[in-house]
């Protein structure tokens, strides 16, 4: 559910007009609804209240608007970051240090110092060599890191490959089979603290299947783990689940996941940690667009919208599906293609998909663009950066500027021996 609904006629973002918001701001332009935030935020955190100790951390990477970050530390939920840059935000946001998950496969020595200094909760170490690197980083400092170890099962998500990582030939995690052996050999190290196991084995999950193939796997390893006297007090289940892009889709509720999790790792005697992000943020945005002109096809008319794929590139990338729709549709539809300005064939959102009547000036939107919209954008072709808005009932605030190109072109210098 989302609060994006027609009201006499037109689109509203809660209580406002999305026509209204666009006068103000142009377009393109992202449109956030608080009431969808906080909605799935407490849908996702009852899924899991049958489990006895949980730990969700927001996935920042699929919206990392400090007004996003500010509304879910409000939630209660802590931060998965994969960068300094996005712990940084996280902190800024409100969430507590100790309440930040540190993942990713290429943390610097400069990033893990930093996050030492500001006593993050926990770090997922995608290698021995990162955690021997961390433990001289936090015994210089004279800290204690608490770590995880992220694990790949070898398992397919059944996603799409681009966003696949618990196969074995994708670059996450140390294999399954030597995980043992390399948690161990850290637990030895002083300046760590070896408290679990992590595991994520991809993004936009709609079968839940791969997942409990994955759990069961990483329960076999806690099992053996502790039974080498070795302490395993957290189970970092990384997130992953996916949310309809097209209407009608049917995919696992939050509810659906948290039974599965409870009967394959309620049992553990474990603090399981979470980490959502599209599930939380996707469908709490729209990608607000003006149609710039109709032009005839040989097959089909070309609607140009001024939204590019540098605003949002998901559909170049992973040719995902977006829902199009008018901000005041006329209850008649067209068979059309919808494409944006940038000079790239890729720059294309729909082809020959029925949608609702539109002309030149009209507005329409990308539905379900909160997670992977905004974060991913860009300025190719020396395109603005899209601003961002944030509802809340009858009101609206601006809660990302639109950085113009000539803002951009002010960062650069060309050096005196050009002149």
């Amino acid at each position: 559910m989302d609060h994006f609904e027609l009201k006499n006629g037109e689109l509203h973002a809660e209580d406002v007009p999305l026509a209204a918001i666009s006068r103000e701001t142009g377009t393109p332009v992202y449109v956030y609804s608080r009431a969808t935030l906080t909605r799935h935020a407490r849908v996702f955190r009852e899924a899991l209240s049958a489990l006895p100790s949980v730990h969700i951390a927001f996935a920042v990477k699929s919206n990392p608007n400090l007004a996003v970050l500010r509304l879910l530390a409000r939630e209660g939920y802590g931060a998965d970051v994969v960068s300094e840059g996005e712990m940084n935000r996280a902190l800024a946001a409100g969430m507590k240090a100790e309440d930040v998950v540190f993942s990713g496969v290429g943390k610097t020595h400069a990033e893990l110092t930093a996050a030492v200094k500001a006593g993050i909760g926990q770090f997922n170490l995608e290698s021995e060599e990162e955690g021997i690197e961390l433990a001289e980083i936090a015994a210089s400092l004279g800290k204690t890191a608490s770590c995880a170890l992220r694990v790949n099962p070898d398992v397919d998500a059944k996603t799409h490959a681009k966003i696949s990582t618990g196969k074995s030939e994708n670059k996450f995690g140390v294999p399954y089979d030597l995980a043992a052996e390399i948690y161990a050999r850290l637990s030895a190290l002083p300046g760590l603290e070896m408290r679990g196991l992590a595991v994520h084995i991809g993004s936009q999950i709609s079968d839940l299947e791969p997942s409990r193939q994955a759990f069961l796997k990483m329960g076999e390893l806690m099992k053996a783990l502790r039974g080498q006297g070795l302490s395993v007090t957290h189970m970092d289940l990384g997130g992953g689940l996916g949310v309809p892009y097209k209407a009608g889709d049917q995919l696992p509720t939050p509810a659906d996941y948290g039974a599965m999790v409870a009967e394959v790792a309620g049992g553990w005697g474990a603090t399981l940690m979470f980490e959502p992000g599209r599930v939380i943020t996707g469908n709490s945005g729209v990608l607000v667009t003006e149609v710039v002109r109709v032009k005839q096809g040989a097959n089909h008319p070309w609607v140009v919208v001024d939204a590019a794929m540098n605003d949002l590139a998901r559909p170049a990338m992973y040719d995902a599906w977006h829902d199009f729709m008018a901000v005041k549709p006329s209850g008649e539809t067209m068979t059309a293609n919808i494409v944006g300005p940038i000079c790239e064939s890729s720059d294309t959102f729909a082809m020959a998909r029925e949608i609702d009547v539109v002309k030149k000036g009209d507005l329409g939107v990308f539905r379900t663009a909160g997670a992977y919209g905004a974060t991913m954008a860009n300025t190719y072709n020396s395109r603005a950066l899209v601003p961002e808005v944030m509802v809340d009932g009858d009101k609206w605030s601006l809660v990302a500027n639109r950085i113009d190109p000539a803002t951009i072109l002010a960062a650069e210098q060309v050096p005196e021996w050009l002149d």
